[in-house]
């Protein structure tokens, strides 16, 4: 009698699921998305802070390829230890100030720092959004893990762009009233209840 299930493939790099690869192959790709819109928005950008931020992400996101690349063809971890990225702490600046209504760009001398910050933002959060979804549907535990390790890079690297958009006024933050936040706030509490949530009848 043949077994339900065979062993897996002496070779290591074969260590995937099948929806695994579907999905690992598209965060690779549109990482390589994200770097290719990193180099078309260089040439934009005249804010030297701006440049530093693209450029500092564009090289942890590459590094961030090559050991996904790395990963998936071997099944294993990378040779070189995947270096977590974290932005640098800033005082936020909460509330509204007058600003112009936003418009669509009607040409390409519109394209300005605050756009080009935007659209860094918006590649960002969606690259780790499929980054985060996608690591939950990998087998393969080196590839897991790696995955896993990126995610709070990506939110790192979204907060930095938030805080440079929020120094310049280009990202505000509403509040809400202080009776508002303070009900808010302790609308919440602890429980020290440890019993288990287990039927007793069922054990």
């Amino acid at each position: 009698m043949q077994p339900l299930m065979q062993n897996a493939p002496a070779n290591q790099s074969y260590n995937h699921g099948g929806h695994e690869l579907f999905d690992v192959s598209e965060v690779l790709s549109g990482t390589i998305h994200v770097l290719d819109q990193y180099l078309i928005f260089r040439q934009y950008v005249r804010d030297s802070e701006l440049i530093s931020i693209l450029s500092r992400q564009y090289q942890h996101i590459l590094n961030a390829y090559n050991a996904m690349v790395e990963t998936f063809s071997t099944g294993r971890a990378p040779n070189r230890p995947y270096i977590p990225y974290q932005a640098q702490p800033q005082q936020i600046v909460y509330g509204l100030e007058p600003t112009q209504p936003k418009r669509p760009s009607t040409s390409i001398q519109d394209i300005n720092d605050q756009s080009i910050s935007g659209y860094m933002l918006g590649l960002i959060k969606s690259a780790g959004s499929l980054l985060t979804m996608s690591a939950m549907e990998v087998t393969n535990p080196s590839m897991r893990r790696l995955m896993a390790q990126m995610v709070p890079c990506y939110i790192e690297m979204a907060y930095e762009i938030f805080l440079y958009q929020n120094k310049r006024r280009d990202y505000q933050v509403p509040q809400l009233s202080q009776p508002d936040m303070a009900q808010s706030l302790t609308s919440f509490q602890a429980t020290n209840n440890v019993s288990s949530p287990v039927n007793p009848s069922f054990q």
